[in-house]
């Protein structure tokens, strides 16, 4: 039993996630989560494509391989026992060049080493029988991967902390925050709160709130937009599950994909450009903050040095839809240009180091009785509950 209050900033599903395991598993403990949005999920959570990962991608023994097998059926058990939407549609990953095998077979056994479910390679025919409407020469076919409804979960989690006696307090934007003797005092204007341990999940903005609490400026965030295209509802029928491209392992995006939703709309995309402001959602949104933060921090330059070519290939798609959907009709030929309309976008929160290097794995930091939860890389959502268990043992050490 325990009588500490423990806060977490950051009420998107990672934060809910943690703050629950908190609740759940260390019973007399009050969780209060902090967010200075006035509902939960406003931000990446809400933005997110809905996907639950199989595990194809994640170097195996790998921390990430690790919580995301385990966390896709934490989160499957949860959305049945809460009757929340959870369709296993499976997932085509498809080569459509000959130069492209290699790194297919290769992602093959990386999957297999770790235990994706019912994963097999599938030939040009075996595409066909699976999307009769879906290019490509060979694939991988993950017929358990699934797609859910993320802002349905977060709500949920909520629902949990509050059933536990713990709050989550919105509209409370955090400006400060203030190691004291035995805890941490949390501060909005002139609103303080004090609890006994603060964890920080802000997602888009948490090396801004790690900062006030003294942790050091590596990783920085760097906003990357992806737009997306909607197929219009004459055209929906020619995609029933997920069709994916093979991943260039250079670059930590997936490429443009086709992503049918649990609401029956399929989205074609993302791109991945810089997004201008750190919740830039439109790319009229411009933060001259975020910005200048940006330009002075020699991580920036290097990375454009490094991925200018294809920053300007994404570019040409987030302002040409026929450049947008030029890749796309690689995967679904059928689908062209008129066949859909802008959809939404969500900002993804990519780590960066000073070096240039665009952070893949987790970053967890500890500034005495605060642990800043630096980055948390996709999968995040889809392993949120397995992530929040980490971090929740990394945070008491078994104490």
């Amino acid at each position: 039993m325990s009588d500490e209050t423990v806060g977490v900033v950051g009420a998107g599903i990672l934060g809910l996630a943690t703050a629950r395991d908190i609740a759940l598993r260390r019973p007399g403990t009050r969780v209060v989560v902090f967010d200075k949005e006035t509902e939960v999920a406003r931000h990446q959570t809400g933005h997110n494509s809905g996907v639950v990962h199989a595990g194809l991608y994640y170097a195996p023994g790998s921390l990430k391989a690790e919580l995301t097998v385990r966390g896709v059926a934490l989160l499957r058990a949860y959305c049945q026992d809460r009757k929340l939407p959870y369709e296993e549609i499976g997932k085509l990953v498809v080569a459509v060049r000959e130069d492209e095998l290699g790194r297919m077979n290769n992602l093959y056994e990386r999957a297999r080493n770790n235990h994706v479910p019912d994963l097999r390679r599938v030939s040009r025919d075996e595409i066909r029988e699976i999307e009769p409407h879906a290019g490509g020469i060979a694939a991988l076919y993950s017929p358990r991967t699934a797609i859910t409804d993320y802002p349905a979960i977060a709500r949920a989690f909520a629902q949990d902390i509050d059933d536990s006696g713990g709050e989550v307090k919105l509209g409370f934007p955090v400006t400060g925050v203030t190691t004291v003797p035995n805890g941490v005092e949390v501060a909005s204007g002139q609103q303080r709160v004090r609890v006994d341990r603060l964890i920080l999940c802000a997602g888009l903005q948490s090396d801004a709130v790690a900062k006030l609490a003294q942790d050091k400026q590596e990783p920085k965030i760097v906003p990357f937009r992806g737009e997306y295209m909607l197929l219009k509802p004459t055209k929906t029928n020619l995609v029933s599950g997920l069709i994916y491209p093979v991943p260039d392992p250079r670059y930590p995006f997936l490429g443009v994909h086709f992503t049918p939703r649990v609401d029956g709309s399929v989205e074609v995309g993302p791109n991945a450009v810089l997004a201008l402001a750190r919740e830039g959602y439109r790319r009229s949104r411009v933060s001259p903050k975020d910005l200048l933060g940006l330009a002075v921090y020699p991580g920036a330059w290097r990375m454009a040095a490094q991925h200018w070519r294809t920053g300007i290939k994404e570019y040409k798609g987030s302002f040409s839809a026929a450049a947008f959907m030029k890749d796309a009709k690689l995967y679904v030929p059928g689908v062209g240009v008129d066949d859909v309309v802008r959809g939404g976008a969500g900002v993804r929160a990519q780590a960066l180091d000073r070096d240039g290097t665009l952070v893949d794995d987790f970053r967890i930091h500890q500034v005495g009785p605060i642990t800043a939860v630096r980055n948390a890389p996709s999968p995040a959502a889809t392993a949120s509950m397995a992530i929040a268990q980490h971090i929740v043992d990394a945070v008491f050490d078994g104490n």
